[in-house]
């Protein structure tokens, strides 16, 4: 049995997102095939997500210097149990789902705030003589991603995921991308359908 973690970024309803429309097809498929696997849903619109703001950044300081959590402020404790919860939470998860849509070439930045609880030296990665290393081996990552336009010269969106998972050690990562349903709207279905008709050999490999 696997811990699967799905995470989507996306305020639209699932029938007006093509990404997250997709990534239910995806989700559905899987458990029929994995039924046993433990899948958690992680809305980021729905949950609070605690930004590194000078607030964090002072318990985590203070945290360095070797003060104790019951040191710190109610607030600024509450807000940095938070942010363990998130890392904690990842570091538990062997595979992963993120469902985004692009926006301004990139993600919606509540998961840039997301990521930023994920990537922790100590947890998630560590320092060392020859450079950073990723501490999370043997671990799978599938990025849904949806774009209106077509910009697969640049899509910072599924760079960036990738190359932050590797920095992590998930080098097992794979990506469905599906762009130009809506400058092309006469081939909107085809487009999407072309996506979709991946998603078994997608399963198939996640499984």
């Amino acid at each position: 049995m696997a811990n699967v973690l799905y995470i989507t970024a996306n305020p639209k309803a699932s029938e007006k997102s093509v990404s997250l429309s997709l990534g239910q097809e995806f989700l559905r498929e899987y458990k029929e095939a994995r039924p046993k696997d433990e899948i958690t849903v992680l809305d980021l619109y729905k949950s609070d997500i605690p930004e590194i703001d000078y607030e964090l950044m002072d318990a985590m300081g203070s945290l360095m210097a070797g003060l104790s959590p019951a040191s710190l402020p109610e607030q600024a404790r509450k807000k940095l149990e938070r942010y363990n919860q998130f890392t904690d939470q990842f570091v538990n998860a062997d595979k992963y789902v993120f469902v985004t849509p692009m926006w301004n070439l990139g993600m919606p930045p509540r998961v840039k705030t997301y990521l930023d609880t994920v990537c922790v030296a100590g947890k998630t990665f560590k320092y060392t003589e020859k450079g950073p290393e990723g501490l999370l081996q043997n671990k799978k990552c599938l990025h849904i991603h949806a774009s209106g336009g077509f910009h697969s010269q640049d899509n910072h969106a599924d760079a960036y995921l990738r190359d932050l998972m590797r920095f992590l050690g998930v080098e097992d990562y794979r990506s469905l991308v599906v762009e130009g349903h809506n400058a092309l709207p006469d081939k909107a279905k085809s487009i999407i359908n072309e996506v979709r008709a991946k998603i078994p050999v997608t399963v198939g490999w996640f499984a």
